[in-house]
């Protein structure tokens, strides 16, 4: 069984050393989980699901489910402060430190060297968890579609979900029927 210690320490160590954010912090939080047995790839890819579709902070969604999976409510809540806790002391830091060195143009050049690496780190684990999901071209039709509405039209996936969760529920509803 997977201790609260163990759990505590790879999510700090997750939210010490990742750039960007919730989806830049998912090929690390896969890595650490999957590669330790912790969970299988599919299950990964449904906490990630279930993640993004709660409210809140994605990183932090994925510790609360994994931390519950693991070890209960208690491991949520190790696996949530061991998520944000590096993050709160390191922002806390850098505000203390370095709040008159904003305009300062080495940082300006810092973070815009940051950027590209953020979206390669958000894209690998999207490409990944799209290879695994989709085995049928209905799939990446479906994915295709949803795409295309959030990127070029601005829909919100919300509604994008809604239709999804409320087209489904019809579908099992008339599969039942028959």
């Amino acid at each position: 069984m997977t201790s609260y210690w163990q759990i505590f320490l790879t999510f700090a160590k997750i939210g010490a050393f990742t750039i960007g954010g919730g989806y830049a912090m998912l090929p690390i939080i896969q890595n650490e989980i999957v590669r330790k047995g912790w969970l299988k790839e599919e299950d990964f890819t449904d906490i990630v699901a279930l993640a993004q579709s709660a409210p809140g902070l994605l990183a932090v969604n994925i510790s609360i489910f994994t931390g519950h999976k693991l070890r209960g409510t208690k491991g949520s809540i190790i696996a949530t402060l061991g998520s944000i806790l590096p993050s709160f002391i390191i922002i806390l830091a850098i505000a203390m430190l370095f709040s008159g060195y904003q305009d300062n143009p080495i940082v300006v050049k810092i973070f815009k060297g940051i950027r590209p690496v953020t979206v390669a780190l958000i894209a690998v684990p999207m490409i990944n968890m799209a290879k695994k999901a989709n085995k049928k071209w209905w799939a990446w039709l479906l994915s295709g579609a949803v795409l295309a509405l959030v990127a070029f039209l601005d829909i919100s996936p919300i509604y994008i979900l809604l239709v999804v969760i409320i087209s489904a529920a019809a579908i099992s509803w008339r599969n039942t029927k028959q």
